[in-house]
């Protein structure tokens, strides 16, 4: 069995990751596997596995339509039996190569939003199966009328002996100029609308009326920044709020969280609320999407409705007036991460999709998607 895996996002965010860890287990089964990845990604320089081949490739974007003989010239070359398109960037681009060179496809869905008309009968009908990154995402779906039988949830994963509840935390006090004592309340996100960082800036106060000492550290960055910088400083947050940036040493300052908050109101899972719950962090975050899964109310979290402001500060109190609770919570989290969402776990299933689909398929070129309408 050969299957070549094309990821094509530039960072190394939650879905290239998920895909570095799934490269990196494969190497437990038998079979070969190639990655196409753009060039410059940083998933590149990620892959620890020896035997995975990594081709990049020139990607100038979802409208790149040269991308379509790059890549099938690719599949000519390496002859695989299976592409397992991961990347929402370029996934039609890639599936039209795939198709046009009669290779049976799965697509890795890790957005909760509805299928539009398009994706239902001009892109899905060329997978043998999406796969989705947690059940929300899954139940999206088949709300939208694609096939029980189309559809498999495998959540994503953590490393857990990377992401560990071990934090030195007189040494993340002074890099981040932190009061000692104090509670640290952290966001783990891309800084983007969906992302609903200005729900947890309204919430704020109220917070802070009860524990005036609370320390809040923003990760992440993205288009909204300098949006988001001048809304702390109108609602005059500027000694309670900092923005710390992107960071790829999270395992170690991940630990040191007094809280994990997550307002999204629009996500697929989270790998970082799973991060963070390996971690032993308790969290607080919006009922959406595949979040639930991750943040069991009253077990290792608190869930809001998104944009409820006022609910975000009362769920933090929740946890900021009884310190205990939050590491009992804490506890619970990194529980729930060792029993549902380990990587090798992650590997298994994705191995046995791809056999169950080589055996189904037998090579055979699903119909054209017209065909389908």
């Amino acid at each position: 069995m050969k299957v070549l895996h094309v990821e094509m996002g530039r960072y190394l965010y939650g879905g290239a990751r998920q895909v570095a860890y799934l490269l990196d287990g494969l190497a437990q089964y038998p079979g070969e596997h190639v990655l196409a990845c753009a060039q410059g990604a940083e998933i590149a320089g990620a892959i620890r596995n020896p035997a995975v081949k990594v081709c990049p490739l020139k990607f100038k974007g979802d409208l790149d339509l040269g991308f379509i003989p790059r890549l099938r010239q690719l599949i000519r070359l390496e002859k695989p039996d299976l592409l397992h398109i991961h990347s929402r960037r370029g996934d039609m681009l890639g599936a039209w190569a795939g198709w046009l060179e009669n290779r049976p496809m799965i697509h890795s869905r890790r957005v909760d939003n509805p299928p539009g008309r398009f994706d239902l009968r001009r892109k899905f009908p060329l997978f043998r199966t999406i796969v989705t990154i947690s059940e929300g995402i899954r139940q999206v779906l088949l709300q939208a009328g694609v096939p029980a039988e189309k559809v498999r949830c495998i959540p994503s994963a953590v490393d857990t002996e990377l992401y560990r509840p071990e934090c030195d935390k007189a040494s993340f006090l002074a890099e981040f100029g932190l009061r000692g004592g104090s509670p640290v309340l952290a966001t783990v996100a891309q800084l983007i609308p969906r992302k609903g960082h200005t729900v947890l800036f309204d919430a704020l106060p109220a917070v802070l009326a009860r524990h005036p000492d609370v320390q809040v550290l923003i990760f992440g960055q993205g288009p909204l920044q300098e949006e988001l910088q001048r809304s702390v400083r109108e609602r005059g947050l500027d000694a309670t709020v900092r923005f710390a940036g992107f960071r790829s040493d999270l395992p170690r300052i991940m630990p040191c969280f007094d809280i994990l908050v997550h307002p999204a109101w629009m996500e697929g899972l989270g790998v970082s609320l799973l991060e963070a719950a390996a971690c032993g962090v308790p969290i607080v975050a919006c009922r959406a999407g595949g979040i639930p899964e991750a943040v069991r109310d009253g077990v290792n979290g608190y869930l809001v409705e998104p944009g409820d402001s006022r609910g975000l500060a009362e769920a933090l109190l929740k946890l900021l007036d009884k310190p205990d609770r939050g590491r009992s919570y804490g506890a619970e989290g990194r529980s729930l991460v060792l029993q549902h969402y380990s990587i090798a776990r992650m590997v298994r299933d994705n191995d046995r999709t791809y056999r169950e689909i080589l055996d189904l398929s037998g090579g055979a070129k699903p119909p054209h998607p017209q065909n389908r309408a």
